[in-house]
């Protein structure tokens, strides 16, 4: 078997559901009465019980410092399901088989006595396996990681694990500190009393399936994979655009800004699938090694650099949609004054043999036109001997572009003829839609993500490396920004794509922006 195929029939296996066995787990969530748990962890559990994807038995366990009964617990959370479920009605005799796995452990984070009823509530448990298999989600503030992981491990719950099939997991959110120090101080604080290996550092969007598909669009199609570098690619446009603005955001924005918001985690993420070597297994660190290969390669950048490779930008008062959207600085919590950066663009290159001297072009920003993302392929230019040879023909560059969100699908863009006399020439879609083949329905992406938490596949989670890799490229970036007010080319009209520098940017090398077209 050549190495094509084998890798084709790993993705087939992984594809069809072959992933670790899904042993009796019990789930303790700190931070129970936030708004996470709510709207998200407890809607994703319970749809996995509705697909009757959850092991038999598990117990969920909220840990909070508000006082409530596990009736009380059950009653707001049946509460905001109502609200939250992607599907409705909710279905109550699921609903009441669930609840009578969810559980309340009321303590304070600092507490170290709520550590010890946690751990004997824990041990009451009937089977033995939800006494040891430990799932615990921390959905907290991540200064309170460090002190978390120290109070388990101080009462027993928490035993640091070199080896494979660690029976105990910590689940952490983003964002994963807010620059490269901060991020390895977080992971120091997190090694102390649990492996690497133990560890999962979630990104909600490695969970939409049209991300994780990139894969295997690459992977398992060989006409594409061999057109998937220097020789067939022009360039790569990588857009992640938000219709919203900051909102009520705007005490968290001030303190993160685009680019740690949406490059340092979605968008570097999407551009390691897309430009990534083929991993050797489909098993979860070879996977995540090519991902910190690419990341690796990517040019570092001078301040020189970042002054012509990178755009900043932030919005002013304008309309999308026809509503009317206020400026950025007149946003609730953001400084009349602020130099956040509300949009970003740049150029980014990456240096190894595959993709030399192909640029990747990746933007991100708030009150865009549409909400959208997607990845853009541009192949090279045809020869100009034939049609191109004719004054009246226009070639169109091929293309491909994978919608990620929404209208998920791959269109692949190419010339064709005009019925009739004459060679006039028109590009023309070849279209794949998920909806089309595999029906509306599309898991969200904390269903995915905690399943496979569960299981303790860790392939749709960021490695501490990753982590520390995408921080740095993106700490140059900004060190470059500091003491530098925002210019006048630097704001855009909320509903418009961008500042004009971010045009500039593609322009300068005879290119332009394709931007995602509306929802239908």
């Amino acid at each position: 078997m050549n190495e094509s195929s084998h890798l084709d029939e790993l993705l087939a296996s992984r594809a069809g559901g072959t992933r670790r066995a899904i042993e009796p787990c019990t789930v303790v969530i700190f931070g129970a009465s936030g708004d996470l748990t709510s709207r998200k962890l407890i809607p994703a559990l319970y749809h996995l019980a509705l697909e009757k994807a959850l092991p038999t038995p598990y117990r969920i366990i909220g840990f909070a410092r508000r006082e409530k009964t596990d009736d009380s617990f059950r009653v707001e959370l049946r509460e905001a399901l109502g609200k939250f479920s992607r599907t409705k009605p909710v279905n109550d005799t699921v609903w009441a088989a669930f609840a009578a796995n969810l559980h309340y452990c009321q303590a304070d984070i600092s507490d170290a006595s709520g550590y010890q009823r946690l751990n004997e509530l824990i041990n009451r448990a009937d089977d033995e396996k939800l006494k040891s298999n430990l799932l615990f989600y921390l959905a907290t503030n991540p200064s309170q990681f460090g002190e978390i992981s120290q109070h388990l491990s101080d009462v027993g719950l928490l035993e640091k694990c070199e080896n494979g099939g660690c029976m105990q997991r910590l689940v952490v959110e983003k964002p994963f500190g807010h620059d490269l120090p901060s991020a390895q101080q977080l992971n120091a604080e997190l090694i102390r009393n649990a492996h690497e290996n133990q560890i999962f550092r979630i990104d909600h969007y490695l969970g939409k399936e049209t991300v994780q598909n990139i894969l295997t669009f690459r992977f398992s199609n060989g006409i594409f994979e061999h057109l998937w570098d220097r020789d067939s690619v022009d360039h790569v446009q990588i857009t992640v655009a938000e219709k919203l603005g900051v909102g009520s955001r705007g005490g968290y924005y001030e303190e993160s800004g685009a680019m740690r918001d949406m490059i340092q985690n979605h968008v570097l993420q999407v551009l390691s699938l897309v430009a990534m070597e083929p991993p050797v297994s489909l098993e979860a660190e070879s996977i995540r090694d090519e991902k910190v290969k690419l990341l690796k390669s990517i040019r570092p950048m001078t301040p020189a650099d970042v002054a012509k490779h990178v755009v900043r930008g932030q919005y002013f008062a304008g309309e999308v949609d026809g509503e009317a959207r206020p400026a950025y600085r007149s946003e609730p919590k953001v400084d009349p004054k602020s130099n956040v950066e509300t949009f970003v663009a740049m150029k980014l290159w990456i240096d190894n043999w595959r993709w030399s001297g192909v640029p990747f072009y990746v933007r991100t920003g708030k009150n865009l036109p549409v909400s959208a993302s997607e990845v853009r392929i541009q192949f090279k230019p045809a020869p100009n001997i034939l049609y191109g040879a004719k004054s009246d023909v226009h070639l169109d560059p091929n293309s491909l572009t994978l919608r990620l969100q929404p209208n998920e699908g791959i269109a692949l863009r190419f010339n064709g003829k005009v019925p009739g006399g004459g060679t006039k020439l028109q590009p023309v879609r070849m279209q794949f839609s998920y909806d089309t083949e595999f029906g509306a329905y599309t898991p969200e992406a904390y269903e995915r993500l905690l399943l496979e938490a569960i299981a303790g596949d860790a392939t749709l989670f960021i490695r501490r490396d990753e982590v520390e890799t995408a921080w740095g490229i993106v700490d140059s970036i900004r060190n470059a920004w500091l003491e530098k007010p925002l210019t006048n080319r630097e704001f855009y009209l909320a509903g418009t794509w961008g500042p004009t520098a971010s045009d500039d940017l593609l322009s300068c090398d005879q290119r332009e922006w394709r931007h995602p077209q509306p929802q239908k």
